[in-house]
């Protein structure tokens, strides 16, 4: 059986950064930082006071007011991405191309907003006080099951819950789900929206989060020997994965070429990553082998590279792994530093980042990393640079010891 290719035809976002494809990516562009002092709830008790915060978005541009407030602020993100990918895809959803449009997309805490709200209501106001939308708008699947309704999809919907690899987690499965025919179109990706006391509180409180209050822009550092830990961050990003024959049949305007899909489990811990890399190694050479790719056509990483101590050194050893002599030759950079950890959303953001390096030949740079902890590599501080992105990888690792590894390539045409 001759598996079926699946490329990219649209891209959405909602990003700490630009609520909009390109405002994202001119913000990456200009190292431009969306990291400040939380503004949402009372940081007085906290020791980490800043995060990134999605500002100026407006979900009456996406839905109802009645719609918007039926649900979480997550499926609220994931629905404007949804949006905005399928109508750059230009992608027409009818009865007869409905039963074959799938959606596949996660979330790591879900609807933790309306958690903390509705609690509040029960132990303040009494069970009365609850909202009868209260468990359709907590649970991860509201996300896909809202876009479904929104854009008229009826393959395959379900959600992924994989923490920080869940958005690249949805994206493999629907990769998987194309390939093997089960649908010829799938929107994937992840979202996020973690702004809560309980979220940062809990977050503070097992030493994850840089402490760097007085300088918010300068908190996240991937790969910096002053890296102090992530910082939060909320938003959505959201594909339109296509089989080949299906986009070109259209007439659409292809992006990329997701080439592999790699998936391991380090079970070490469940919050600190096995320091050897040996499972993000692994998920890498997956990755690469699904993809009919060698380590040396590589020629940009979108590293995890999330500022904690544990979790940068672990992907220097796994990169160093798989790719030995090659290792200094490829472009390696965090978004991280500028949009801060969008957590189940982060996966599907950073592979829209890397789809744009390859179309504008710019790779984004990793911001604040000054002293980098292994000199040899090529981190791309500071500022982006010009290079021709023929072949790239994006790295996801999640609590729980998840793992995730996609690789994509330039679309050069048929």
């Amino acid at each position: 059986m001759v598996r079926r290719r699946v490329v990219v035809t649209g891209q959405g976002v909602v990003t700490p950064i630009g609520l909009h494809l390109t405002d994202f990516w001119n913000s990456l562009l200009e190292g431009k930082s969306g990291i400040g002092p939380v503004t949402v709830f009372d940081t007085a008790n906290i020791p980490t006071k800043i995060g990134a915060q999605v500002t100026g978005f407006d979900p009456l541009e996406y839905m109802s007011k009645k719609e918007a407030q039926k649900v979480a602020q997550f499926t609220q993100f994931a629905l404007a991405a949804a949006r905005q990918a399928v109508e750059q895809s230009k992608l027409v959803i009818d009865e007869r191309n409905a039963g074959r449009v799938g959606v596949i997309v996660g979330s790591g805490a879900g609807g933790l907003d309306v958690i903390e709200e509705n609690y509040r209501k029960l132990t303040e106001l009494g069970p009365k006080r609850v909202s009868p939308y209260f468990v359709s708008s907590m649970m991860i699947n509201s996300a896909p099951g809202e876009i479904s309704i929104a854009i008229g999809a009826k393959g395959p919907s379900f959600a992924v819950v994989t923490a920080c690899a869940t958005g690249s987690n949805a994206i493999g499965e629907a990769l998987r789900t194309i390939q093997y025919g089960t649908a010829d179109v799938v929107v994937a990706g992840g979202a996020e929206a973690n702004f809560s006391q309980l979220d940062l509180a809990s977050f503070a409180n097992i030493h994850a989060l840089s402490r760097r209050n007085e300088e918010p822009q300068k908190a996240s550092r991937p790969f910096d020997t002053d890296r102090d830990g992530f910082v939060i961050g909320g938003g959505a990003g959201i594909l339109v994965l296509e089989e080949l024959e299906h986009a070109l049949n259209r007439g659409a305007t292809i992006l990329a070429e997701v080439a592999g899909y790699g998936c391991t489990t380090d079970a070490y811990h469940i919050t600190a990553p096995d320091p050897s890399g040996s499972g993000p190694a692994e998920a890498i050479n997956i990755a690469l082998q699904d993809g009919g790719l060698t380590p040396q056509e590589i020629d940009y990483v979108n590293a995890h590279g999330t500022s904690t101590p544990f979790n940068d050194r672990m992907e220097i050893n796994a990169i160093q792994k798989v790719f030995g002599e090659h290792a200094p030759r490829l472009a390696i950079s965090s978004i991280k530093s500028m949009t801060g950890h969008l957590m189940g959303g982060a996966g599907a953001v950073e592979l829209i980042a890397t789809v744009q390096s390859m179309i504008h030949s710019k790779v984004p740079p990793t911001l604040n990393c000054d002293n980098p902890e292994a000199p040899e590599l090529n981190f791309v501080p500071h500022v982006y640079q010009e290079r021709e992105v023929r072949a790239a990888i994006s790295n996801s690792f999640g609590f729980g010891g998840h793992n995730v590894c996609l690789a994509v390539r330039k679309w050069e045409g048929v």
